[in-house]
């Protein structure tokens, strides 16, 4: 038998270490707990209607179909046994492996309180995605019923929590939906009277971007009709609202419709890899690996993506810190698939180098900011150039042909039109959206 790949999770870095394996003398297994490849920095646009979920998502068995060494299995891994090389699945299912590529990714942090999930929900699925479309679109379907001008205003009041690239990009479209997309919709409300509020934690949105390029972002925010609240620390969240700590103290929030975009965390199956081979997690629950990607004393075991706690080995530099970006996912999918490939052949295996192309964020109609690093040095640029290198990139990374022209099409029709033709939702159990949004 040939040697056996495993790989668990297909998101960037399993994708691109699958497809690395092209040509190599192994049988490669990916199973996932999707049936889909997302490509996640778009996926806040399906949360806010503006794509439709095929436009950013692809069949994992549709990417593999030419590449007749690769096995998709859709299943959800829940134990690894290093010792005896196999993993299980949920349904009790094992699977047997040679080498293995842990690639899960990572989901919220709530920093302890979970309980606040019910209320504020994340975006790192495409189920999350609708259900943040959902309770936006109710809410406003739900104050055009409502008589009570208190309850009308909690419910035209939007709150992101986190003002990360994900918080900014969320809350620059809420601005955009109410005061573009729905005016002469309604009749009893007026949805540009809705407020949209941004809530970080500390002194700056952007915190990976330079200083000048996070206030230019703020700004651009504020300009977008976003209320930025910078120092905010959020002490509570329930079905009502949220309540924060600011320098000025205690203030309360109410909201029906709040979106947690404040924190993430490593995939469950760290844990699961550390009980099987005792490696180390770092705090936010991610797998410390070795220079190569692998584990102490498994050297058939690497972990890359979001679950990977790895640094970057540039020859004569100090090892840094890997960023959670999806170029850093691929290249490390790209690095397990060549040491992989050295190993079989006997050869020693490479530390991983990451390559820093800078860091992207849009914040809403000809809005975005730029930092990219280039052999000349670090170029930085804000406003319209930026907002059209941010949607050309975009575009050029998705999937397939068909999503490429997809995408450009319907951002060229909601450029000029300003509609977003994605805003079809169901209510939660037959309920009335009144009650679903209040609920």
């Amino acid at each position: 038998m040939r040697p056996q790949v495993l790989i668990i999770g297909c998101g960037f870095g399993g994708l691109e270490a699958a497809r690395a394996l092209r040509a190599a003398d192994v049988d490669i297994t990916v199973v996932d707990k999707t049936n889909h490849h997302l490509f996640q920095p778009l996926l806040y646009q399906v949360a806010t209607a503006g794509l439709s979920a095929p436009s950013i998502a692809a069949p994992i068995r549709h990417l593999f179909r030419r590449q007749p060494n690769v096995t998709t299995l859709l299943g959800e891994v829940v134990a690894i046994d290093a010792q005896g090389r196999s993993v299980t699945l949920k349904d009790g299912a094992r699977l047997r492996w040679d080498h293995l590529i842990v690639a899960a990714g990572a989901t919220h942090s709530y920093f302890g309180r979970d309980d606040w999930a019910a209320f504020a929900p994340g975006l790192k699925t495409l189920q999350d995605a609708f259900e943040i479309r959902r309770r936006v679109l109710l809410a406003f379907e739900a104050a055009e019923r409502e008589d009570d001008p208190a309850r009308r205003a909690a419910l035209l009041q939007f709150v992101v929590v986190g003002g990360g690239p994900t918080g900014v990009e969320l809350a620059g479209t809420f601005a955009e939906i109410a005061r573009h997309t729905l005016p002469g919709e309604f009749r009893r409300i007026d949805p540009r009277q809705a407020r949209v509020l941004l809530v970080e934690g500390s002194p700056r949105v952007l915190q990976a971007m330079p200083e000048a390029l996070s206030e230019r972002a703020r700004e651009q925010l504020t300009a977008l009709g976003v209320e930025v609240k910078l120092g905010a620390r959020v002490t509570g969240i329930d079905a009502q609202g949220l309540d924060i700590t600011t320098a000025a103290g205690a203030e309360r929030l109410q909201s029906r419709c709040i979106v947690w975009a404040a924190g993430v965390a490593a995939s469950p199956l760290g844990r699961a890899l550390a009980a099987a081979t005792g490696c180390t997690l770092d705090r936010a629950g991610r797998v410390v690996v070795g220079p190569d990607l692998s584990l102490p004393g498994f050297p058939t075991i690497q972990v890359i993506g979001d679950l990977a706690a790895a640094q970057s080995h540039a020859p004569g530099r100090e090892p840094k810190p890997v960023p959670g970006v999806s170029p850093g996912a691929k290249q490390m999918g790209r690095c397990a698939a060549a040491n992989i490939r050295r190993r079989l052949a006997g050869q020693a295996t490479r530390p991983f180098r990451y390559r820093d192309y800078g860091n992207l964020a849009t914040i809403g109609r000809n809005s975005a900011v730029v930092d990219l690093g280039t052999p000349a040095g670090q170029l930085r640029f804000s406003g319209y150039p930026a907002w059209l290198f941010w949607l050309f990139a975009h575009v050029w990374f998705l999937i397939g042909f068909r999503n490429r022209f997809v995408v450009l099409l319907d951002w060229a029709w909601a450029y000029w039109t300003h509609d977003r033709h994605a805003r079809v939702v169901a209510t939660a159990n037959g309920a009335s959206p009144a009650h679903d949004a209040q609920a």
